[in-house]
């Protein structure tokens, strides 16, 4: 026999499992806790709702616009919300490119918008403007990405289609910027190079554009660009060399060359009947193949030729270019960049113009 005895072996089953009283059981205190902590964090949120912080900080940083405090935890606000579309207006974004070879479009900026301009129809009183935007504006945006995190978006505005293209969504990117600092919702764009502005001005046969004074570019163009006084006809290349000339001028000067021309075309259009054509039209579009992006699709065909079909001669297109004489003003980053940004610190002023434009 062993020295050591086995332990009797029971059948705990026999025995019934005592019930612990309830206050010794661990969810009991588990649930005081938690609501121990529901009941502090309530007291706290109620105490502090009364007292609710907002702090109006730099538009330049960050996220900008309203800070919200609750309890000591920050709940932000874009200040420059999308605007929803609206029913009787009907706004399209107009970007002209530089263009040209790969080449030159990857290293010489061929994707920078040279152009960023905004025309506005009011469906119910047919009234149309046109609002050019410098393209040194700087931009300071919080922005939704596609994996819905926000994220800011700063830079020149020219800058932001090609930044968008690297990004897989130019247009959409472009249409989302401008929507958010003019506060209207951008219904189409439209992208356009320089070749496309050339064919668009021959294939209506040229247009015809009155000057008051002289016009002259010395150098930008290798030899010395002129128009006479009075009435002049451009074709394609001359009215090319017309609305991008700056060098002796300035951007905003070039912006209203650049309306001057469009509202040339639009009456030169009119006249030949070439907006209620869809056989012209479309014959146009084949032609700029490559040379023309747009978000307008075959099924708006119908909207775009009921909106040309209400233009008349005799109808005044409301002309503004933002610049330094009204909304903006001139100054440099701390890398000694040249931009331009709203006299008013944030978009209210650009925002008041898009909205009052049609009605004014």
């Amino acid at each position: 026999m062993s020295n050591y005895e086995q332990t009797p072996q029971y059948d705990l089953s026999e025995f019934p499992r005592l019930k612990k009283p309830w206050f010794k059981r661990p969810l009991f205190y588990i649930f005081i806790v938690v609501a121990v902590f529901l009941g502090y964090f309530s007291f706290r949120l109620g105490l502090t709702y009364n007292s609710i912080t907002i702090e109006k900080q730099p538009w330049w940083k960050g996220v900008a616009g309203l800070v919200i405090n609750i309890g000591g935890n920050e709940i932000r606000e874009d200040p420059n919300p999308m605007p929803e579309p609206e029913e009787n207006r009907f706004d399209v974004l107009i970007l002209g490119i530089r263009g040209g070879d790969q080449a030159s479009i990857e290293t010489e900026g061929g994707l920078l918008t040279d152009t960023i301009l905004v025309a506005s129809f009011n469906k119910e009183s047919k009234k149309t403007a046109m609002i050019s935007i410098p393209r040194d504006l700087y931009i300071d945006l919080a922005m939704t990405a596609k994996n819905g995190k926000q994220v800011e978006v700063k830079g020149k505005i020219n800058e932001m289609y090609e930044r968008g293209l690297a990004n897989g969504g130019g247009i959409d990117m472009a249409e989302k910027v401008i929507s958010k600092i003019t506060g209207i919702y951008v219904d189409k764009t439209v992208v356009f190079d320089f070749s496309a502005f050339k064919e668009i001005v021959d294939t209506v046969g040229g247009i015809d554009i009155y000057l008051e004074k002289p016009f002259k570019e010395s150098s930008q163009w290798g030899y010395e660009f002129s128009l006479p006084a009075g009435n002049n006809h451009l074709n394609g290349e001359q009215a090319l060399y017309y609305v991008r000339s700056r060098y002796s001028t300035n951007d905003f000067d070039r912006a209203k060359r650049q309306q001057e021309v469009i509202i040339a075309i639009k009456n030169k259009a009119l006249t030949l009947g070439f907006l209620t054509n869809p056989l012209k039209i479309n014959s146009l579009l084949s032609n700029l193949k490559g040379s023309l992006k747009t978000d307008f699709q075959i099924w708006d065909i119908n909207d775009i030729l009921a909106l040309t079909g209400s233009f008349n001669l005799k109808q005044a297109v409301k002309n503004y270019v933002i610049s330094t004489d009204n909304l903006v003003y001139e100054t440099k980053t701390t890398d000694g960049e040249y931009i331009l940004l709203p006299k008013d610190a944030n978009y209210a002023g650009i925002k008041d113009r898009f909205k009052n434009i049609l009605t004014q």
